[in-house]
């Protein structure tokens, strides 16, 4: 192994912007792609408000998020039957295979952290959009 493929610490300013399959734009952050990860990803994003993701699931990747402001809906479940609110200070999880769909029903800007187990995030996306018929919007 040579020494600039040697795995190294680094630190990325999530700056640039990339379109996910799921209907946002996510800052970029730590991922396959920027430093080389091969076991996580990690970026910030902002859901305006009115806005909402397509229906999907991140297939055999779990996803783990830290609400920094603002509060989202998420439902989620087979049918999206299931449904929370996420506000700032809180924290939380989705399984591998779990279809969800999260919206931003609010009149100002939420912002969150989001981790997967996907180095390659959006890798792992099905879209459902046969699912988004369930949700009350």
């Amino acid at each position: 192994m040579s020494v600039s493929s040697k795995p190294t610490c680094r630190i990325v300013q999530p700056g640039s912007t990339y379109a996910g399959k799921q209907g946002f734009n996510y800052f970029e952050g730590i991922a396959a792609e920027t430093v080389g990860s091969t076991g996580i990803r990690m970026h910030l994003l902002t859901i305006p408000p009115g806005g909402r993701a397509k229906a999907h699931l991140h297939a055999s990747h779990e996803t783990a998020i830290y609400a920094l402001s603002g509060e989202t809906h998420c439902w989620f479940g087979d049918q999206l039957e299931e449904h929370v609110v996420v506000c700032a200070g809180e924290m939380f999880y989705i399984p591998a295979g779990v279809p969800h769909l999260p919206a931003n029903l609010s009149d100002q800007p939420a912002t969150a952290i989001i981790a997967r187990t996907d180095p390659n995030e959006q890798e792992s996306v099905v879209l459902l959009p046969d699912l988004e018929l369930h949700v009350p919007l």
